[in-house]
């Protein structure tokens, strides 16, 4: 398989199993396999019968990719971790075969030595959703020392690292906020320097000089993303917003 769209590093669990996503950026699905792109609300021939474009899309992976499960399985090992005997096993076990017919197509030992990989291969499936917790967890983490992001030059410290120039802003919103800059957002960033611009955005939502309740403050936030929470407490940590001690109160910083 060729160089992987930049989407696919995006894209969810459901839509890498599908094998595409809707960009509504540009209104299009997109393969995430190949990069191939096609219209939405167009209809689309395919042999004598016509379909919409997500229809057409799913027949583009069946006809250029055979399914999303082995394309994602003969991706390089860096990439998946697995070794080629798990792959082989992973598809005939796809296949529907039992034990007994893998051991015998790949002469691998008896019955319960198949049955030991399939456990070890549940346990590593049990890893892995832990570890992607874990790795969410660990991005959602807000630093420890506050953005300099909305100081004049003059006044930041030699580390800028959260400096974003307008064009770099600009593109950080288009990507995040695809059904425009008011919102809502489509995923939350790991990366932190547009997890800055993201929140910065957020906060424009609030006016200047003016008090809300915690209440208020999650009722504004609730349309813009699932995780309310995540981005009131983000708010804080990046200094864009400001509360009383007991909460009772919040404010836009100046």
């Amino acid at each position: 398989m060729g160089n992987l769209p930049e989407q696919f590093w995006q894209a969810s669990l459901a839509e890498l199993k599908q094998g595409f996503c809707h960009d509504r950026t540009s209104d299009t699905f997109l393969c995430l396999l190949c990069g191939h792109r096609i219209a939405d609300g167009v209809i689309y021939r395919h042999g004598d019968q016509l379909y919409e474009a997500k229809k057409y899309m799913a027949i583009h992976i069946a006809e250029s990719h055979g399914s999303p499960f082995h394309s994602l399985l003969q991706l390089d090992k860096k990439l998946i971790g697995l070794t080629e005997h798990q792959k082989s096993l992973l598809e005939l076990f796809y296949a529907g075969h039992s034990d007994s017919d893998v051991a015998q197509a790949l002469q691998a030992g008896s019955t319960s030595t198949i049955r030991n990989h399939r456990f070890s291969l549940r346990e590593k499936q049990k890893q892995a959703k832990i570890f992607l917790a874990i790795m969410e967890l660990l991005a959602e983490q807000p630093p420890k020392k506050p953005s300099f992001i909305d100081l004049p030059p003059s006044h930041q410290p030699p580390d800028r690292r959260f400096a974003i120039t307008e064009q770099e802003n600009a593109k950080i919103l288009a990507t995040y906020f695809q059904a425009g800059a008011d919102g809502p957002l489509d995923h939350f960033p790991q990366k932190e320097k547009k997890r800055v611009a993201i929140i910065r955005q957020l906060a424009t939502h609030f006016a200047p000089q003016q008090t809300y309740t915690e209440k208020e403050v999650n009722d504004i936030l609730k349309p813009l993303y699932h995780d309310y929470v995540l981005l009131r407490r983000y708010l804080i940590e990046y200094g864009f917003l400001d509360r009383t001690a007991d909460g009772s109160a919040y404010w836009r910083k100046s």
